[in-house]
């Protein structure tokens, strides 16, 4: 037995999966009535979802504990880069509308509790990041875990107890370790994630919702293949397309299936740490690309706000509709890392154009029909684009040390 797991342990992960996917297409389409294969699907992302917040606070203590300076600039590169690519690609979904002008049917759908304002929701954030620290893991509240993660991990690194710092570095290997087993049953998750979708959501989006379908999975192709990587061609000065395909093909593929960023936390980690990233670094920034960058959040957001637009027949000009980025990209942030979490946020970029919340709620409904494409392509997105920016923030980083 030790001898089968060893072997399944160093084969291809990415194969194994790929395998997954493709036996859960094919069940889902021959026997779709086998519903308990759906529960391979569930446990894993449950698995997940249960060990990442525990991950996270473990090793962002245990960083900035054993921290030896120097990763300021790393930062600040990273979180401009997660800023930025978020209004980028709000400006691309805008560029998308114009061009290619959707309307959507609306005829009302109810769908979940709303956020209000702008306002409303840096005053959750800033409520989430002072929430009790039990309950931020408990909850997966990943705003309250780095921030008493932060304060923890000073507060040991200025007592200067070894025996705490080594104890919580014991404590990252240990946790590290666990999840390295979680993320070896992917290709079983995966397998019961894929058969869900195709057994339940079949076809039909596609003809219902095509051409929104098509204008928002476009926007966020675009930015994933082109911004980017033209933003990182920036700071890299090199071709940066090998480290994006290797991004999508181990991170992004498993964020389709998963939907949710958050879960897919320990993937990124695991990525990073194949590349050979400084582990006090993305540690940190790992978890905090899930609550900030939000680049496929602000192209959903953007589009179905214009779309609703479209369909009242407003003339939404170029002045507005950059404020929208604006607007959109603030937002985005605020969207919570789990499934549909940036659909709830259209009702708030809509009272923008004085569109009532009724209607906008209409539009959050169309997006829950077509959910199972678009929020895979965004979470896809948002969640390679973490582990990218990292690399590409290091690698700038390592680069700039060399001069």
């Amino acid at each position: 037995m030790r001898k089968l797991l060893q072997k399944w342990a160093q084969s291809s992960l990415i194969l194994r999966i790929l395998c997954g996917l493709v036996l859960g297409a094919i069940l889902g389409l021959i026997v779709p009535q086998w519903a308990g294969i759906g529960i391979l699907g569930q446990v894993f992302v449950g698995a997940l979802k249960a060990v990442a917040p525990v991950l996270v606070a473990v090793l962002v203590m245990s960083s900035i504990a054993r921290a030896k300076g120097g990763l300021g600039p790393r930062f600040r590169t990273v979180i401009t880069l997660y800023l930025l690519t978020t209004f980028v690609a709000a400006l691309v979904a805008v560029s998308g509308s114009f061009l290619f002008p959707v309307t959507i049917d609306l005829k009302g759908g109810e769908a979940g509790e709303l956020p209000g304002g702008l306002a409303d929701i840096f005053s959750g954030l800033l409520n989430n990041m002072v929430s009790n620290p039990v309950l931020s893991l408990t909850t997966a509240n990943y705003m309250g875990i780095l921030f008493w993660s932060v304060i923890i991990g000073v507060a040991i690194r200025i007592t200067h107890s070894k025996t705490v710092i080594t104890f919580m570095g014991e404590l990252s290997d240990v946790v590290s370790l666990a999840v390295k087993w979680i993320i070896q049953f992917a290709p079983f998750g995966i397998l019961g994630l894929v058969f869900t979708s195709v057994s339940e959501g079949g076809l039909e989006i596609f003809s219902d919702y095509g051409r929104l379908l098509l204008l928002l999975v476009g926007c966020m192709l675009v930015t994933s293949l082109i911004v980017n990587p033209l933003l990182a061609l920036i700071f890299l000065r090199k071709n940066p397309y090998p480290l994006l395909w290797q991004c999508l093909k181990e991170s992004g593929l498993s964020a389709f299936f998963t939907r949710s960023s958050a879960a897919n936390i320990p993937m990124n980690m695991a990525l990073c740490q194949k590349l050979g990233l400084d582990e006090e670094f993305y540690s940190v920034s790992i978890p905090l690309g899930s609550t900030i960058n939000m680049d496929g959040a602000a192209v959903t957001i953007t589009v179905l706000t214009l779309a609703v637009a479209n369909t009242l027949g407003m003339d939404v000009s170029f002045g507005s509709a950059l404020l929208l980025s604006v607007l959109a990209t603030l937002g985005a942030c605020g969207a919570s890392g789990v499934a549909g979490g940036s659909l709830l946020l259209v009702p708030m970029a809509c009272s923008l154009y004085g569109i009532p919340q009724d209607i906008a709620m209409q539009a959050v409904a169309v997006g829950f029909v077509i959910s199972v494409v678009q929020d895979s392509v965004e979470t896809a997105l948002n969640s390679s684009g973490d582990a990218f920016f990292t690399a590409v923030a290091e690698f700038h980083d390592r680069r700039k040390q060399k001069k």
